[in-house]
């Protein structure tokens, strides 16, 4: 069988490497890819312009390909999977109407409403002036979000009301996030811990990949502007059997029974951004993919077939698909471009030193080969991997492999997992 995975990031890395281990495959196609897949044995980087449907379509037909798995938000949310789905290629990935929970923030909100899901309390505006006038009405610290997709990013937590103009002109009149900031959600400041619930969704049937827990802010301790994640690790210890269950019940359950209810069954990875506190939990956010970089330490951690596990939800096969982990932790470190998330510098040529060791894997995420060269081209550049036999040791392995990468400008948080340890 032969596999197409569309993206460009660690997610698309990590997903194209562990397809590839798949004793069915026999080549893995990544759009476009980065220096990591063209690294890889069994995966070839092609490209081509993924946002033409149809180039994808032909691309497909011309080398008889099995599964197309989709990485990232964008093309869910500008209708990949339907228009491949209309052309009878199997595509793991939610229609466009059910990828809204990610692609607009006013309408994943209303829809926790109407559904009973637990979220923060929140107004939507489209106008600066409305947005302005309810500052004066709300209690602080709040958070202020450019309604549409903003690559993580488009979260600004504000201490103040000052804080809180600064995030309106700089979503309105600034146009940070482009049209993604056309309209914006303000919603209660939630305190807790958050964690990270990724599970495969076939309509009805749910199959919950294991807990993970990521690091958002861009500065050690939680601290400064919010980025696509910093680190990430699994399993989440605070996510226990109960608020397991609690998460079954009170969110996915109802999501996906809400979405059938609106005529957009759901298929593929859904991802609901949790704050817990004292046993209780809320949704932050829902995505309509795997996260990133969750998806590196998770996929280090499947001992099953992902392969299998996709065709099976697009087959509606879940209740005979078996899944299996190692009992061994894994820790993810990215190593970003000095300047991230805001402006930053590429083309910065990357040193690796001996990478082997098969308890570690290098994620690529913003990388290119030119003439045989690794070059940056992104703002989160690796995300170095390990696994354990507890999360200490998958933390001190993931390190010792973050001081193997060398480039101008490259920095990391040091504190990646300390709060699992804790």
């Amino acid at each position: 069988m032969q596999i197409l995975v569309i993206g460009s990031g660690g997610r698309e890395h990590a997903l194209a490497w562990k397809s590839s281990l798949d004793e069915s495959v026999t080549r893995v196609f990544v759009a476009p890819g980065n220096a990591g897949t063209a690294l890889e044995q069994k995966i070839t980087n092609i490209p081509i312009d993924t946002n033409d449907f149809a180039e994808v379509e032909n691309f497909c037909r011309k080398e008889n390909i099995g599964l197309v798995i989709i990485g990232p938000e964008q093309p869910l949310v500008d209708g990949m999977s339907d228009y491949l789905h209309d052309k009878g290629i199997k595509t793991f990935g939610p229609s466009q109407a059910a990828a809204q929970l990610e692609g607009s923030k006013t309408f994943s909100k209303d829809f926790f409403i109407k559904y009973g899901i637990p979220t923060a309390a929140y107004a939507a505006f489209k106008s600066y002036d409305e947005s302005l006038d309810y500052l004066n009405t709300i209690n602080y610290p709040t958070v202020v979000k450019a309604d549409g997709l903003a690559a993580g990013k488009g979260v600004i937590i504000c201490n103040n009301k000052g804080e809180a103009i600064s995030a309106l002109d700089s979503i309105f009149k600034d146009q940070a996030f482009g049209d993604a900031g056309s309209s914006v959600v303000i919603e209660e400041f939630l305190e807790g811990e958050e964690a990270s619930f990724i599970a495969v969704v076939s309509k009805d049937k749910i199959i919950p990949l294991a807990t993970s827990q990521d690091h958002k802010a861009v500065g050690e301790g939680d601290i400064g502007l919010n980025t696509g994640g910093m680190g990430a690790y699994s399993p989440a210890p605070i996510v226990d059997e109960r608020i397991h269950e609690k998460i079954i019940n009170e969110v996915m359950e109802p999501t996906m029974q809400g979405l059938i209810s609106e005529g957009s069954p759901y298929l593929g990875f859904l991802y609901a951004g949790l704050m817990i506190k004292d046993g209780e939990l809320k949704v932050l956010e829902f995505n309509c993919r795997f996260g990133d970089p969750e998806t590196q330490p998770i996929m280090l951690r499947l001992k099953s077939s992902l392969v299998e596990l996709c065709l099976a939800a697009i087959n509606n096969e879940m209740d005979i698909v078996n899944v299996e982990w190692t009992e061994q932790h894994s820790c993810g470190v990215v190593i970003a471009s000095e300047g991230y998330p805001e402006n930053y510098a590429t083309n910065k040529e990357v040193q690796i030193i001996d990478e082997d060791d098969q308890n570690a894997k290098l994620f690529h995420a913003g990388t290119k080969l030119v003439d045989k060269k690794i070059l940056t081209s992104g703002g989160r550049v690796f995300c170095a991997t390990a696994l354990g036999s507890d999360l200490k040791q998958a933390q001190s392995k993931a390190y010792n492999l973050v001081e193997k990468v060398s480039f101008e400008g490259a920095f990391y948080r040091k504190d990646i997992g300390f709060k699992g340890i804790k």
